[in-house]
């Protein structure tokens, strides 16, 4: 019986690939990858012989998933990984993973590295109960509702952002959400990562006109008051 293996992939740093991705990864009969021309780097980094290598990304996702599943069905084990991190998760796999698990092929998920629990941890804010929502909206109306969706819940608030629309998006949360404590994570793992943490009304000073390289993942605290500016929370007690 065929598998589709969902592999996660380093999101900065090569050396965050565990061994049973690398194993994997050459012995797939396919890989379909969200950049050839990435994937290529790491399977040269350790060195793995490259099965054949299919395109699935955001522009192809429909059509290539039908392919990927003529070739599950043909008995191919196929595997899937996106630039970074798992794929599906803010990023090319929900579809072949939906079609696999609908026909009744196995799926098997290869953990590795994503942004997500590392921005919560290095935040500093609580980990116990979190959200994530992907890339905030990038109009306006869209990601002021974007916010307003999570202003009365306790959870903390994970995002990612473009490196353009960072300054933006602090002054939407800030307006929304009142001033609560943060991060902005700029290239997590990487050679130049650095957290910037504090409350939003700060966080949106320093980044409304500075520019960014890089990917960025934003935490912000939950609707509770032991992480909102001392203002804000006279006003919602």
């Amino acid at each position: 019986m065929s598998t589709l293996f969902a592999v996660a992939t380093p999101i900065g740093n090569l050396e965050d690939v565990s061994h049973r991705a690398v194993r994997l990864l050459g012995q797939v009969d396919v890989l379909a990858c969200e950049d050839t021309r990435r994937t290529r780097a790491l399977l040269k980094r350790y060195d793995i012989t490259p099965p054949r290598l299919v395109s699935y990304h955001e522009h192809n996702e429909e059509e290539a998933a039908r392919g990927l599943l003529e070739l599950l069905r043909a008995g191919k084990d196929v595997a899937i990984c996106s630039n970074s991190g798992y794929p599906g998760v803010s990023d090319p796999g929900y579809r072949i993973i939906h079609g696999a698990i609908g026909e009744g092929i196995s799926v098997v998920v290869i953990p590795g590295a994503s942004a997500v629990p590392l921005a919560l941890l290095v935040s500093g804010l609580p980990t116990s109960s979190y959200t994530f929502k992907g890339f905030a909206p990038r109009k306006p109306g869209p990601r002021s509702r974007f916010f307003e969706m999570e202003r009365e819940l306790p959870h903390t608030l994970v995002c990612f952002e473009s490196p353009f629309r960072v300054g933006s998006l602090l002054e939407t949360a800030l307006s929304v959400l009142g001033n609560r404590q943060a991060a902005v994570c700029i290239e997590l793992t990487k050679k130049f990562e650095r957290v910037h943490r504090g409350f939003l009304e700060d966080l949106e000073q320093e980044f409304r006109e500075q520019k960014i390289k890089g990917e960025v993942t934003v935490v912000i605290a939950g609707n509770n008051p032991k992480f909102v500016g001392s203002e804000d929370a006279a006003v919602r007690s």
